[in-house]
């Protein structure tokens, strides 16, 4: 399948591991990692972001036993140890968001109902100073920012991934999901790579494509990006 980009203009010519808490930089708007706790080369505003550990392995917990699966069946369909998805299940040890993905994906509930701890309503109101950037995955080159507290039945899951500037950003490597996916830049621009082919997409473009199809958000400059990203299951 081919992807479509609409523009507003024409075109010009493995994994950090989630901890209890996670140091990121804002400045000017932008986020990203603060490998300092202390100091940060562009003297940015840090900002201290909890994950409760306990909370993410009760929810993977109890998906896995309403879906009536063994803990060494969801193991073996992730590629990850029995012990490991045990501890995972009990908070007793921190995990890479894209093990969480392909755990969440292997009970088929959104990984941004396991990552936040907010009770599930018919009704959700997210004030803009309420929310959070609530994961980051180093080596993603991303960190997420959850826009609602979507319900495990829900087949839409929106997010805003700020993209990691350029000299901070180590991933390379494009990954697949089953869900199909919608983005808008927001801000900053991207290389959109999808199945062998590079997009250049800057503010106010739009994208729509599967993601069964190998794809990956590249940093063009230091500036970074803000995308709106839209998961859709099929």
């Amino acid at each position: 399948m081919s992807i479509g980009i609409l523009s507003v203009k024409r075109n010009p010519a493995r994994y950090q591991r989630i901890q209890p808490s996670t140091i990121f930089c804002c400045h000017n708007g932008k986020i990203h990692l603060s490998y300092d706790k202390e100091h940060c080369t562009c003297a940015g505003r840090k900002e201290r972001v909890t994950i409760d550990l306990r909370n993410i392995g009760q929810k993977l917990k109890r998906a896995r036993l309403k879906s009536k699966y063994t803990q060494q069946q969801i193991a073996d369909q992730c590629g990850i140890s029995k012990s490991l998805l045990s501890k995972i299940e009990n908070g007793q040890t921190s995990s890479a968001v894209a093990t969480l993905s392909k755990i969440s994906e292997a009970l088929d509930v959104p990984l941004s109902w396991v990552l936040d701890g907010h009770p599930e309503t018919d009704l959700v109101l997210l004030p803009k100073a309420d929310r959070r950037i609530s994961a980051d995955d180093e080596n993603m080159g991303y960190s997420f920012e959850l826009l609602a507290n979507r319900s495990r039945f829900s087949r839409i899951e929106p997010t805003i991934v700020h993209v990691t500037p350029k000299d901070f950003n180590v991933r390379h490597e494009p990954y697949t999901h089953s869900q199909d996916e919608f983005i808008y830049i927001v801000e900053g621009a991207i290389e959109l790579y999808y199945d062998g082919q590079k997009h250049y997409m800057e503010k106010g473009d739009t994208s729509y494509f599967k993601g069964v199809k190998p794809h990956l958000f590249i940093p063009v400059d230091n500036d970074g990006a803000k995308v709106l990203t839209v998961f859709i299951d099929e």
